[in-house]
Protein backbone atom coordinates (compact mmCIF):
# COMPACT_ATOMS: atom_id res chain seq x y z
CA UNK A 1 0.00 0.00 0.00
CA UNK A 2 1.37 3.46 -0.86
CA UNK A 3 2.17 6.13 1.07
CA UNK A 4 -1.00 8.39 -0.19
CA UNK A 5 -3.32 6.08 -0.25
CA UNK A 6 -2.60 4.65 3.47
CA UNK A 7 -2.93 8.72 4.43
CA UNK A 8 -6.08 9.24 2.92
CA UNK A 9 -7.06 6.04 4.26
CA UNK A 10 -6.06 7.20 8.20
CA UNK A 11 -7.48 10.94 7.28
CA UNK A 12 -10.98 8.77 5.99
CA UNK A 13 -11.17 6.99 9.59
CA UNK A 14 -10.11 9.89 11.75
CA UNK A 15 -12.83 11.69 10.09
CA UNK A 16 -15.49 8.60 11.07
CA UNK A 17 -13.98 8.84 14.92
CA UNK A 18 -13.37 12.01 15.88
CA UNK A 19 -15.92 15.26 15.64
CA UNK A 20 -14.67 18.06 13.15
CA UNK A 21 -15.32 21.48 11.77
CA UNK A 22 -17.46 21.90 8.86
CA UNK A 23 -14.99 21.54 5.95
CA UNK A 24 -17.10 24.22 3.95
CA UNK A 25 -18.12 26.95 6.59
CA UNK A 26 -15.85 25.69 9.81
CA UNK A 27 -19.24 25.54 11.67
CA UNK A 28 -21.22 23.01 12.81
CA UNK A 29 -19.59 19.42 13.65
CA UNK A 30 -18.85 16.54 11.24
CA UNK A 31 -17.21 16.84 7.90
CA UNK A 32 -20.60 18.60 6.34
CA UNK A 33 -22.60 20.84 8.15
CA UNK A 34 -26.34 21.07 8.39
CA UNK A 35 -26.94 24.11 6.47
CA UNK A 36 -23.84 23.54 4.21
CA UNK A 37 -25.73 20.23 3.14
CA UNK A 38 -29.42 21.77 2.59
CA UNK A 39 -27.52 24.51 0.53
CA UNK A 40 -25.74 22.28 -1.67
CA UNK A 41 -29.37 19.75 -1.85
CA UNK A 42 -30.79 23.31 -2.68
CA UNK A 43 -28.66 24.57 -6.16
CA UNK A 44 -29.99 25.38 -9.42
CA UNK A 45 -27.34 24.19 -12.05
CA UNK A 46 -27.60 26.31 -15.05
CA UNK A 47 -25.29 27.74 -18.26
CA UNK A 48 -21.69 28.93 -17.18
CA UNK A 49 -18.31 28.63 -18.61
CA UNK A 50 -15.64 31.00 -19.72
CA UNK A 51 -16.53 33.29 -22.35
CA UNK A 52 -15.57 33.53 -24.91
CA UNK A 53 -14.72 29.88 -24.59
CA UNK A 54 -12.03 27.98 -26.62
CA UNK A 55 -12.63 26.33 -29.53
CA UNK A 56 -13.76 22.53 -28.73
CA UNK A 57 -15.66 23.54 -25.69
CA UNK A 58 -19.69 21.63 -25.39
CA UNK A 59 -22.66 24.10 -24.01
CA UNK A 60 -21.25 23.69 -20.23
CA UNK A 61 -23.57 23.96 -16.73
CA UNK A 62 -22.82 24.16 -13.89
CA UNK A 63 -24.15 23.88 -10.15
CA UNK A 64 -22.93 26.74 -8.65
CA UNK A 65 -19.50 29.67 -8.56
CA UNK A 66 -16.43 28.89 -7.25
CA UNK A 67 -16.57 30.50 -3.97
CA UNK A 68 -16.34 29.52 -0.16
CA UNK A 69 -17.61 27.36 1.38
CA UNK A 70 -18.63 24.88 -2.07
CA UNK A 71 -14.48 26.10 -2.70
CA UNK A 72 -13.21 24.63 0.03
CA UNK A 73 -15.70 21.37 0.11
CA UNK A 74 -14.08 20.90 -3.25
CA UNK A 75 -10.55 21.17 -2.47
CA UNK A 76 -11.12 19.02 0.94
CA UNK A 77 -12.40 16.16 -1.39
CA UNK A 78 -9.28 16.34 -4.08
CA UNK A 79 -7.06 16.96 -2.23
CA UNK A 80 -7.67 16.28 1.45
CA UNK A 81 -9.27 13.01 1.03
CA UNK A 82 -12.25 14.01 2.73
CA UNK A 83 -13.68 10.78 0.57
CA UNK A 84 -17.52 11.90 2.26
CA UNK A 85 -18.05 14.47 0.51
CA UNK A 86 -18.70 12.75 -2.50
CA UNK A 87 -22.04 12.11 -2.03
CA UNK A 88 -23.49 15.74 -1.76
CA UNK A 89 -20.70 17.18 -3.90
CA UNK A 90 -21.81 14.24 -6.43
CA UNK A 91 -25.49 15.42 -6.26
CA UNK A 92 -24.58 18.92 -6.86
CA UNK A 93 -22.80 17.36 -10.42
CA UNK A 94 -25.80 15.50 -11.10
CA UNK A 95 -28.19 18.36 -10.89
CA UNK A 96 -25.80 20.08 -13.38
CA UNK A 97 -25.70 17.12 -15.85
CA UNK A 98 -29.48 17.15 -15.66
CA UNK A 99 -29.35 21.04 -16.73
CA UNK A 100 -26.94 19.94 -19.32
CA UNK A 101 -28.31 16.83 -20.34
CA UNK A 102 -31.80 18.49 -21.69
CA UNK A 103 -34.42 15.94 -22.68
CA UNK A 104 -34.00 12.56 -24.62
CA UNK A 105 -34.43 8.97 -24.00
CA UNK A 106 -31.02 7.69 -24.55
CA UNK A 107 -29.40 6.46 -21.20
CA UNK A 108 -26.53 8.86 -20.05
CA UNK A 109 -22.82 8.04 -20.12
CA UNK A 110 -20.95 10.74 -17.64
CA UNK A 111 -17.11 11.24 -19.08
CA UNK A 112 -14.84 11.90 -16.46
CA UNK A 113 -12.24 14.06 -17.20
CA UNK A 114 -8.84 11.92 -16.01
CA UNK A 115 -6.32 13.08 -13.59
CA UNK A 116 -2.59 12.52 -14.57
CA UNK A 117 -1.07 9.33 -13.25
CA UNK A 118 1.48 11.42 -11.31
CA UNK A 119 -1.38 13.78 -9.38
CA UNK A 120 -3.57 10.33 -8.52
CA UNK A 121 -0.39 8.45 -7.12
CA UNK A 122 -0.07 11.33 -4.80
CA UNK A 123 -3.89 11.82 -3.83
CA UNK A 124 -4.47 7.93 -3.68
CA UNK A 125 -7.43 8.11 -5.10
CA UNK A 126 -9.08 9.49 -8.21
CA UNK A 127 -11.68 12.65 -7.48
CA UNK A 128 -13.37 13.03 -10.74
CA UNK A 129 -14.40 9.07 -11.07
CA UNK A 130 -15.71 9.17 -7.38
CA UNK A 131 -18.02 11.99 -7.80
CA UNK A 132 -18.97 10.94 -11.34
CA UNK A 133 -19.74 7.55 -9.66
CA UNK A 134 -21.96 9.14 -6.72
CA UNK A 135 -23.52 11.42 -9.42
CA UNK A 136 -24.55 8.60 -11.50
CA UNK A 137 -25.88 6.90 -8.10
CA UNK A 138 -27.88 10.42 -8.01
CA UNK A 139 -29.35 10.32 -11.45
CA UNK A 140 -29.90 6.51 -11.02
CA UNK A 141 -32.29 6.96 -8.13
CA UNK A 142 -34.24 9.89 -9.91
CA UNK A 143 -35.11 7.11 -12.92
CA UNK A 144 -32.19 8.67 -15.04
CA UNK A 145 -30.44 5.14 -16.54
CA UNK A 146 -27.04 6.36 -15.92
CA UNK A 147 -23.60 5.25 -16.18
CA UNK A 148 -19.63 6.21 -15.88
CA UNK A 149 -17.50 5.59 -19.07
CA UNK A 150 -13.95 6.24 -17.78
CA UNK A 151 -12.45 6.32 -21.40
CA UNK A 152 -10.28 9.51 -21.86
CA UNK A 153 -6.54 8.41 -21.56
CA UNK A 154 -3.45 10.29 -21.64
CA UNK A 155 -1.26 10.56 -24.27
CA UNK A 156 1.55 12.37 -23.17
CA UNK A 157 2.16 14.27 -20.10
CA UNK A 158 1.46 17.83 -19.66
CA UNK A 159 2.76 20.92 -17.38
CA UNK A 160 1.50 21.88 -14.15
CA UNK A 161 -1.38 24.27 -15.62
CA UNK A 162 -0.95 26.89 -12.70
CA UNK A 163 -0.17 29.96 -13.52
CA UNK A 164 -0.36 29.22 -16.99
CA UNK A 165 -3.04 32.00 -18.96
CA UNK A 166 -6.44 30.37 -20.93
CA UNK A 167 -4.48 30.34 -24.22
CA UNK A 168 -1.08 28.35 -22.62
CA UNK A 169 -3.51 26.10 -21.06
CA UNK A 170 -5.21 25.56 -24.65
CA UNK A 171 -1.37 24.84 -26.32
CA UNK A 172 -0.27 22.60 -23.16
CA UNK A 173 -2.93 20.56 -23.64
CA UNK A 174 -3.88 19.94 -26.90
CA UNK A 175 -3.57 16.37 -28.18
CA UNK A 176 -3.01 15.52 -24.46
CA UNK A 177 -5.95 13.23 -24.38
CA UNK A 178 -7.58 10.04 -27.08
CA UNK A 179 -10.12 7.48 -26.34
CA UNK A 180 -8.57 3.88 -27.64
CA UNK A 181 -10.80 2.52 -30.26
CA UNK A 182 -11.78 -0.62 -28.63
CA UNK A 183 -13.52 1.56 -25.99
CA UNK A 184 -14.93 4.08 -28.20
CA UNK A 185 -17.61 1.64 -29.62
CA UNK A 186 -19.16 0.95 -26.81
CA UNK A 187 -20.44 4.65 -26.32
CA UNK A 188 -22.59 4.83 -29.39
CA UNK A 189 -26.25 4.60 -28.55
CA UNK A 190 -25.69 7.11 -25.13
CA UNK A 191 -25.68 10.38 -24.48
CA UNK A 192 -22.34 11.75 -23.87
CA UNK A 193 -21.96 14.22 -20.77
CA UNK A 194 -18.32 15.34 -20.03
CA UNK A 195 -18.09 15.77 -15.93
CA UNK A 196 -15.51 17.64 -13.99
CA UNK A 197 -15.06 19.33 -10.52
CA UNK A 198 -14.48 22.48 -11.78
CA UNK A 199 -14.00 24.84 -14.78
CA UNK A 200 -11.95 27.56 -15.22
CA UNK A 201 -10.85 28.21 -18.79
CA UNK A 202 -12.40 25.52 -19.85
CA UNK A 203 -9.00 24.19 -21.70
CA UNK A 204 -9.22 20.44 -19.88
CA UNK A 205 -13.47 20.62 -21.06
CA UNK A 206 -12.48 21.68 -24.75
CA UNK A 207 -9.41 18.82 -24.89
CA UNK A 208 -11.78 15.83 -23.41
CA UNK A 209 -14.42 17.04 -26.29
CA UNK A 210 -11.80 17.40 -29.13
CA UNK A 211 -10.53 13.19 -28.31
CA UNK A 212 -14.33 12.37 -27.81
CA UNK A 213 -14.91 13.82 -31.28
CA UNK A 214 -11.95 12.51 -32.81
CA UNK A 215 -13.14 8.92 -31.80
CA UNK A 216 -16.85 9.54 -33.95
CA UNK A 217 -18.36 10.01 -30.53
CA UNK A 218 -19.25 13.62 -30.08
CA UNK A 219 -20.14 15.11 -26.48
CA UNK A 220 -23.69 16.41 -25.84
CA UNK A 221 -22.73 18.65 -23.29
CA UNK A 222 -20.47 19.08 -20.22
CA UNK A 223 -21.30 19.65 -16.34
CA UNK A 224 -19.04 20.57 -13.34
CA UNK A 225 -19.85 20.81 -9.64
CA UNK A 226 -18.56 24.69 -10.00
CA UNK A 227 -17.28 27.44 -12.23
CA UNK A 228 -14.86 30.22 -11.33
CA UNK A 229 -16.28 33.70 -12.03
CA UNK A 230 -14.42 35.86 -14.52
CA UNK A 231 -14.83 39.57 -14.00
CA UNK A 232 -15.43 39.83 -17.95
CA UNK A 233 -18.21 37.23 -17.29
CA UNK A 234 -19.51 33.58 -16.08
CA UNK A 235 -20.58 32.33 -19.28
CA UNK A 236 -21.81 32.74 -23.03
CA UNK A 237 -23.57 35.89 -23.90
CA UNK A 238 -27.38 35.66 -22.09
CA UNK A 239 -26.69 33.03 -19.61
CA UNK A 240 -26.86 33.53 -15.81
CA UNK A 241 -24.28 34.42 -13.62
CA UNK A 242 -24.08 31.55 -11.48
CA UNK A 243 -25.27 31.11 -7.93
CA UNK A 244 -22.98 31.36 -4.82
CA UNK A 245 -23.80 28.45 -2.26
CA UNK A 246 -24.37 30.08 1.42
CA UNK A 247 -24.88 27.89 4.14
CA UNK A 248 -25.81 30.34 5.91
CA UNK A 249 -23.65 29.94 8.81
Amino acid sequence: MTTSLTTTLTTSLLDLLLPARCLGCGGGRGQLCGGCRTALARLTAGPAGPHPPPPDLPPLHSAAAYADPLRQLLIAHKERGALRLAGPLGAALAAAVRSAAGAGAAPLLLVPVPSTRRATRARGHDPMLRLAGAAARELHLAGIATRVAPVLRQTRPVADQAGLDAAQRQLNLRGALAVPARLAARLAGHRLILVDDLVTTGASLAEAARALRTAGCPPRAAATVAATVRRSGTGPPGAPARQTLSSGS
